[in-house]
């Protein structure tokens, strides 16, 4: 039995309508002050960021996405393949679990945008009610219990990893005989460095991602062909 980790990126989740952020029509290009909407320093400070981040989640795509071939062909490696599997993720659309992927093989870097916790007392809800707030005339819903504010419940830019998180997720890296990297840039630290580690550990490192990344030159195998027929061709190699 082989031991294998992908480590997916905003890139995996583009053919399921949810934008990327950094690559040729991510968001950060499109919109250059949308980066404060997920800023923590400015959520915090600035009630009217909040209520444009409220209704940039009310708009957004991401809580309404389906999986698309991609997240499909890694819950259909996980049923068949005879391999341990672990997906590492640093995204927060769930659309992993939602492919089928058992939610115990998934390890979310960056939280989940399902969720939303209180900043003060950290009292966690659905998203999907919050938003049913926002859409009822709360702009900027507070905490129900203690009246703090409310944020997805994703590490926002600015904010640490969860230590425990992080961690874990090193040991998989450490321990991985495959370890493939899907549609991320590589270039957030300090997620980006475990395809160092696992390189370093004796991993064959994989890179399946459209534009070049730091550690293309330690890869193994370094894929440009489109994620969504790319990735199922390369787990049946795995196979």
């Amino acid at each position: 039995m082989t031991m294998v980790a992908i480590f997916s990126g905003a890139g995996i989740s583009t053919d399921s309508g949810i934008p990327d952020y950094r690559g040729p029509n991510g968001v950060w290009r499109q919109d250059p002050e949308a980066e404060r909407l997920v800023t923590y320093g400015p959520y915090m400070a600035d009630p009217e960021i909040r209520r444009r981040s409220w209704r940039m989640r009310l708009d957004g795509p991401a809580l309404s996405a389906e999986p698309n071939a991609a997240h499909r062909a890694i819950a259909a490696y996980e049923r068949t393949s005879g391999n341990a599997l672990r997906v590492i993720t640093q995204n927060v659309d769930g659309l992993h679990q939602a492919a089928g992927v058992s939610a115990r093989k998934v390890l979310e870097l960056h939280g989940s945008a399902r969720s939303v916790v209180c900043t003060a007392c950290h009292a966690r809800s659905s998203m999907a009610e919050a938003l049913d707030r926002v859409r009822a005339g709360e702009d900027d819903p507070a905490c129900r219990g203690c009246g703090g504010i409310l944020k997805s419940a994703t590490v926002m830019f600015g904010q640490r990893l969860d230590p425990v998180v992080l961690g874990q997720a090193m040991s998989i890296a450490k321990a991985t005989e495959v370890f493939v990297v899907v549609g991320s840039s590589l270039q957030v630290q300090p997620a980006a460095s475990l395809a160092g580690i696992a390189a370093e550990h004796g991993a064959r490192l994989i890179i399946v991602n459209a534009e070049p990344t730091p550690y293309d030159p330690v890869a193994d195998e370094v894929v440009r062909e489109p994620i969504g027929t790319a990735l199922p061709a390369l787990l049946d190699r795995l196979r």
